[in-house]
């Protein structure tokens, strides 16, 4: 950037402020050297009106006038008077010389100026970016006439309604015509041997009404009576709107070619195999030219789709699936412990604590892994009490924000309920209080907030709703806010303005994510130096919220009858391990298995097994089901449970088989003894 501003501290206090917001910039102290100084790598100039005043400005107004066509150099104006020639008359005659102006009137806020600034420099990266795309044409069509020269080949181009013909100096000279000689389309037709005419309209006539490629070779009469040959190849194209059809193609002159042809024929016909050989090499490079214009560019883009499409599913698959079997080992573990402290067995503690441990630390860096490539999430929505939510993550909240930070709740009386996973909602509220706390070093103020709220049209409109009733639910703080441009690209995937280590840029797309698919929409409003609200828009629920916790009923579950026994298949040991343990508690015999091969080893053994669980994506060369095809070969009586990650329509297929069923991860010790005792007991199993 460059800055001429002679008089008083305007210079020094512009370069401060646009090196604060990252700018690089040059002082011009007089005008001479601002004049040298725009060139093509200037971004912008920041001037003051008294520096332009009574001065020539002859040479800036010349230098401007010479720019080229894609540049169009910004200038920031500082005045005191204001821009408009209304209320500054010398304003109309700045934007006359330096044409691109913005006035700045002053005193001035620092934002306003980084600002405008910002502006002006993305708009002067937008003429780099139209510089680089013009470049790019020209060297795109050089190389293609160096190709249309290298094989001989004149280009041209046939307005069919408008009946004109416009021909290349390489065309031209395929009919015997000088680079500047007239060529219209009844020259091309007089140049045309009159045994050839009449074909040659049918194939124009033809390419025009059915659409076929125009491919045709005829004779043509020079100018000096001599006979030549030439092969025409053409393509009929249409507007965007199917109209102006226009034939575009090339010529060459075959002359020799097909002089070769008649002496080589009369001389031995054992050559003419050669000659065609050659002839479909050439119309293989011509047709080769057309192609690569018209379809290069749409297979790239095809072939970077197709690509990361099959990586998203690939690695989004696998890391949800293992995700889930972590939350498995951490909510079993949860329930176990829960239990042996009821039953007073707290030797048994120390093994359960350090398998959660291990699963959650597991489990956190999977997380960021999963979320990183796929956006949408498996959500488990249920009508919610924000405000009841929002207390009890409160203690969790001031622990996590530290004591500088003080936590301020208001939530509106008969809050309505919202279908949404409750879950999801306090990673989110969590996330967004850490996010707050990181933009108060110092301390500072979080309100939450949650209101009803009814919009109409108008209202829903610049939300990117749709009209209706909502709950509101916000995260305020005091912080230092953000600036527009980062405001612009919150939402985005892996965007931080984190040093590195220290965040992700994960937090805010996974809650955009989770908040869509809840049928909701997200608003950021930031003020730099002011603090940062972010609200949550969701739908209103009709019915009640729901108030049990997952986690807390701990009745008694079916026991086993004598003699049962299970087969559990599992590759994560923690999952196998807390099955076995359940089972055993229950009263069956447990056998267990850490892949398909091994588990079908003990299906052939003489061993009773009642029931079959197994994990689907087992390692080894054999999945879970097919473990449960081939031991239901071996038995046919035998009853399967699947416990899985994956979806359950995924696992049974469209048409679910008699004596299976499926546990999706991660489930409720009591839903999977419930579900084993119904399927041995040849019950429906609880859902």
């Amino acid at each position: 950037m460059l800055i001429h501003t002679p008089h008083g501290r305007d210079a020094s206090i512009a370069e401060a402020l646009l090196h604060e917001a990252g700018v690089t910039s040059r002082t011009c102290p007089d005008l001479m050297s601002l004049e040298l100084a725009l060139g093509d790598d200037a971004c912008f100039a920041v001037v003051t009106e008294e520096a332009l005043r009574g001065v020539d400005l002859g040479g800036i107004a010349a230098k401007l006038a010479a720019q080229p066509a894609w540049s169009d150099l910004p200038f920031i104006v500082l005045t005191h008077r204001g821009g408009g020639p209304e209320r500054n008359p010398a304003a109309a005659r700045l934007s006359e010389v330096l044409g691109n102006v913005t006035f700045l009137e002053r005193p001035f806020h620092p934002t306003t100026f980084i600002s405008i600034a910002r502006t002006a420099l993305k708009g002067r990266h937008r003429q780099f970016e139209a510089r680089a795309r013009m470049e790019e044409l020209r060297e795109g069509e050089s190389r293609l006439q160096i190709a249309l020269q290298a094989g001989r080949l004149g280009s041209w181009e046939f307005d069919v309604e408008a009946g004109v013909l416009a021909a290349s100096s390489t065309c031209k000279a395929v009919f015997g015509r000088g680079p500047d000689a007239p060529f219209t389309y009844s020259d091309l037709l007089g140049t045309i041997h009159r045994l050839d005419r009449d074909r040659m309209q049918d194939a124009v006539q033809a390419s025009i009404t059915k659409g076929i490629d125009y491919t045709i070779e005829y004779r043509t009469i020079w100018p000096d009576g001599s006979v030549h040959w030439a092969e025409i190849r053409a393509r009929l194209v249409r507007d965007r709107y199917g109209a102006k059809p226009r034939l575009v193609g090339v010529s060459s002159d075959i002359t020799d070619r097909r002089t070769a042809e008649d002496q080589l024929r009369h001389v031995n016909e054992t050559l003419e195999e050669r000659v065609s050989l050659r002839t479909a090499e050439l119309k293989q490079a011509h047709d080769a030219v057309m192609a690569e214009v018209a379809q290069r560019e749409r297979m790239e883009d095809q072939l970077r789709q197709s690509q990361k499409m099959e990586a998203v599913g690939q690695l989004t698959g696998g890391l949800a699936h293992d995700f889930n079997n972590l939350l498995t080992g951490i909510t079993g573990s949860l329930e176990l412990l829960q239990r042996r402290v009821q039953q007073g067995r707290t030797g048994e503690l120390q093994r359960f604590v350090t398998t959660a441990q291990q699963s959650a630390s597991r489990a956190a860096a999977l997380t960021h892994r999963l979320l990183a490539f796929s956006r949408r999430q498996t959500l488990d929505p249920k009508p919610t009490d924000v405000a009841r939510l929002t207390a009890g993550l409160s203690d969790l909240i001031s622990r996590t924000v530290g004591p500088a930070v003080e936590i301020v709740t208001n939530s509106a009386p008969n809050l309505w309920a919202t279908l949404v996973d409750p879950n999801q909602l306090e990673n989110a509220l969590l996330n967004l209080c850490i996010n707050a706390r990181d933009a108060m070093p110092d301390g500072g103020r979080i309100l939450i907030e949650a209101d009803n709220l009814v919009l109409n049209v108008r209202q829903a409109e610049p939300r990117g709703l749709p009209p209706g009733q909502y709950v509101s639910f916000g995260v305020t703080d005091t912080g230092t806010g953000m600036p527009p441009g980062v405001v612009e690209r919150a939402f985005d995937p892996f965007f931080t303005t984190k040093p590195i280590g220290q965040g992700t840029g994960l937090g805010l797309s996974m809650i955009y994510g989770f908040v869509r698919q809840s049928g909701g929409q997200v608003r950021i409003h930031s003020e730099v130096g002011r603090g940062t609200t972010v609200r949550l828009y969701l739908p209103r629920h009709l019915t009640d919220a729901a108030s049990e916790d997952v986690w807390v009923s701990i009745d008694a579950p079916p026991r086993a009858e004598p003699g049962e026994c299970v087969l559990v298949v599992d590759d994560e040991p923690s999952v196998r391990m807390l099955v076995v343990e359940v089972l055993r508690e229950l009263g069956y015999g447990a056998l267990e298995a850490a892949d398909g091969r091994a588990g079908l080893e003990i299906l052939r053994s003489a061993a009773r097994i009642d029931l079959l669980v197994s994990d689907v994506g087992l390692p080894g060369g054999m999945n879970g089901r097919q473990l449960a095809d081939a031991g239901r070969a071996l038995r046919p009586d035998l009853k399967v449970l699947f416990i899985t990650g994956y979806a359950e329509s995924t696992v049974m297929g469209p048409h679910p088989t008699s004596g299976m069923a499926v546990l999706t991860k991660p489930f409720a010790l009591e839903s999977l003894a419930a579900k084993i005792r119904a399927l041995i007991a040849d019950e429906s199993p609880p859902s």
